[in-house]
């Protein structure tokens, strides 16, 4: 006789949640358990979750804090859960989404099924075109700072079924353990890292700033990508009182924005020709600015486009830099573009749908790093700077599949100096 449990979560629900979690892999939380740590005793920890989540006794453990470097200085804190806790809260997630996606706005972009990061860089795009004037929003710590109160109002606005309700309330009570092994409670945000947070953080903007904005503003549009957002204005003025209003909004909702890092942008080319402090902003790793562009007719002009951010060129230059290539002269170069080119190709991908141009002298200088690798390995190279350079690029010639950038059309040119 099977015992009753007092809320309805299947066996397989926990078993979907595990493999979706094992797809995303991740790393340890507290107990430093790995994935496969946990597979060597997967039938009994599965069982284990479910157990404890249909009886109602699951408690989450402290979550793992570490901290990572920003792109423009500083540092973020990111919060891992356990291998276990991760499944518990994808069995929630999965529970949860159905019933709140569907409300979101459509200008909400961010971890969103069906939707991504290119197609709201694809959206500004349009509409910088078609607007003049940008209010690029900063939330101060904004996963640091949710307010619970406020984020349970409208999880038991949504919510089904209670027990979604009792392990969300347990998560965000869930205290914080950082690298010294020290724990500290919290009262305040959720932790970035977690499964349930993107969706948690949406669900909380959507009537802190999507909802609000369609009331207040309805004429106006605006794309969001998680905490990260712009809203287009036709007018300095009408951008100045938008800043206002929507600082004054963050502040209702136990939010602030960042009074340096949120700022007005002037959208300039060549039929908007004025001048203003700030001709730029950051999107999900492009930056928008004035950029030379060709039209059919072969005339350039001034257009305001996104193209690869700054610090993301720099992170990916620094990664080619980290693979060393020229101390793994004992891989072949169909080798190095087995183990590269995924990465290469997913740069390509994401950094490569807008002004494309903007990425090839990040891909020559892998291309530099090629030239050198061949320099240390063949013999009939060494000390010659420039026959490796030739070398390099007759294989792209002859074979521009071998790497993604080549099939691209970023191939290395026989007459470029020192490597």
């Amino acid at each position: 006789m099977s015992e009753a449990k007092p809320y309805c979560i299947s066996k397989w629900e926990v078993w979907e949640a595990y493999k979706k979690v094992k797809a995303n892999q991740g790393a340890a939380g507290v107990d430093e358990q790995s994935i496969e740590d946990f597979d060597k005793r997967g039938k009994d920890n599965l069982y284990k979750i479910w157990n404890r989540m249909s009886s109602g006794s699951y408690f989450p453990p402290p979550v793992r804090t570490v901290k990572i470097p920003k792109a423009h200085g500083g540092e973020r804190k990111l919060g891992i859960p356990t291998v276990s806790d991760r499944i518990a809260q994808m069995v929630v997630k999965t529970r949860l989404e159905p019933a709140v996606d569907p409300l979101f706005h459509p200008d909400s972009y961010g971890y969103r099924p069906g939707k991504s990061a290119l197609e709201a860089v694809g959206q500004a795009r349009q509409r910088c075109w078609e607007s003049d004037w940008v209010v690029d929003l900063d939330i101060k710590g904004f996963f640091d700072n949710i307010d619970h109160d406020l984020l349970m109002r409208a999880v038991k606005k949504h919510a089904k079924d209670p027990w979604v309700v009792l392990y969300i309330e347990r998560w965000l009570k869930a205290p914080a353990q950082d690298e010294e092994g020290g724990v500290t409670e919290r009262e305040k945000g959720t932790p970035q890292g977690g499964v349930m947070s993107p969706l948690l953080a949406n669900l909380f903007l959507h009537y802190a700033f999507d909802l609000w904005m369609r009331r207040t503003y309805p004429h106006r549009r605006f794309e969001r990508y998680a905490d990260d957002a712009i809203v287009h204005c036709r007018t300095e003025a009408e951008a100045q009182e938008v800043r206002a209003a929507i600082a004054a909004r963050m502040q209702e909702c136990r939010l602030e924005l960042h009074p340096e890092k949120t700022k007005i942008v002037y959208c300039k080319d060549d039929d908007r020709r004025g001048t203003y402090p700030n001709e730029k902003f950051d999107f999900p790793g492009y930056t928008f600015r004035p950029r030379r562009s060709k039209n059919w007719k072969g005339k350039y002009f001034s257009n305001f486009s996104p193209a690869v951010a700054d610090n993301e060129g720099k992170a990916i230059r620094a990664e080619i830099r980290h693979w060393k290539l020229h101390l793994r002269s004992d891989k072949s170069i169909e080798d190095l573009s087995r183990m590269f080119n995924p990465k290469i190709r997913g740069w390509l991908q994401y950094y490569g749908r807008y002004y494309r141009s903007a990425l090839y002298p990040i891909m020559r200088q892998l291309d530099r790093s090629l030239a050198r690798w061949a320099y240390r390995k063949y013999k009939k190279l060494r000390g010659h700077v420039r026959r490796a350079t030739h070398w390099i690029a007759r294989i792209s010639r002859r074979d521009p599949g071998l790497f993604a950038h080549w099939q691209m059309g970023v191939r290395r040119s026989s007459t470029v100096g020192a490597v």
